[in-house]
């Protein structure tokens, strides 16, 4: 089981010690901040990236999961994009997470992330995921209603609720742990976006025409529950930050420095990863000199 993640500055411990108030959204003192600079830094580091995904993809006996998940206009899909460009599509899928369907609200919280998991030779990426059960729902403890959990009464309690919240925590450590042992590199990003900046945003999504597309009421209503959310990230991510499959808060306010974060994490985790191409036994050698020899022959 992989085990060798980076640490870093943004590494949330796997010891339950992790505090809100100790991860800044805003980018660590004497970090790469300048357009230019950190365009030139992440272009270099996805060069990187495509190579290592040439050999994973060959290898073909591991995974990748990235999971993203943030609060409103943290910049997800615009970091996904910047990180994953360059990269073969034919080894890499991105599944966005929305509101559960009727057919999945009728199994698992995980029966839809599953479906979605990335093969052997694969990096897939998870835009928001199951964590939606500890974070939305957990904000919003009426949208269990629609999951019919049996033993859980319909007003559940602060006491059922917290019972409720614990063994999810344990399902997603020991789901992810079983996905590790059998080859899956799971690697967590919250990008921690600052309400400032959040607000800043949301005021460029309705002055500015071309994005008048991205903003939407209920946004505002959500900012309105942001100590709820950071209570709920913060929870999720001491409880399940483990060695296994670790979190990693990255400051969001500085958008070029995110998207360097997050792609030197992804490097730095394929490197450790030791990836190669596959080496041929005596038999396959022989194979390919035989091919060599049909193919010299042509035309002859």
């Amino acid at each position: 089981m992989f085990d060798d993640f980076p640490k870093g500055p943004h590494r949330v411990p796997f010891d339950g010690s992790f505090k809100l108030k100790d991860a800044s959204s805003a980018p660590p003192k004497g970090a790469p901040t300048k357009r230019k600079e950190c365009e030139e830094i992440l272009a270099g580091v996805v060069e990187k990236i495509a190579e290592h995904q040439q050999r994973l993809y060959a290898s073909d006996d591991h995974s990748i999961l990235m999971i993203f998940q943030a609060i409103d206009a943290a910049g997800k899909d615009g970091t996904i994009r910047a990180v994953m460009t360059g990269i073969n599509p034919a080894g890499c899928k991105v599944t966005s997470f929305k509101v559960p369907s009727a057919e999945e609200l009728d199994h698992d919280f995980f029966w839809r992330a599953s479906k979605a998991l990335p093969g052997r030779g694969e990096i897939g990426i998870f835009n928001r995921s199951y964590y939606e059960e500890v974070l939305v729902v957990r904000v919003h403890p009426e949208y269990l209603q629609d999951e019919r959990l049996p033993g859980l009464p319909k007003k559940p309690s602060k006491k059922d609720l917290e019972a409720l919240w614990a063994e999810r925590y344990e399902s997603i450590r020991d789901w992810e742990k079983h996905l590790a042992r059998n080859g899956t590199v799971i690697l967590k990003f919250w990008l921690n976006v600052g309400r400032d900046e959040q607000k800043k945003r949301f005021l460029e999504r309705i002055d500015e025409p071309h994005k008048n597309w991205k903003f939407s009421a209920g946004d505002i209503k959500e900012r309105a529950r942001w100590d709820d959310y950071m209570a709920a990230f913060e929870d999720a991510l001491r409880e399940t930050s483990r060695p296994w499959a670790p979190w990693y808060a990255i400051p969001a306010d500085d958008k070029d420095y995110m998207r360097v974060a997050v792609a030197q994490v992804l490097e730095q985790t394929m490197k450790a990863m030791g990836l190669d191409f596959p080496e041929l036994g005596p038999d396959d050698r022989a194979k390919l000199a035989e091919m060599r020899k049909l193919l010299e022959e042509e035309g002859r």
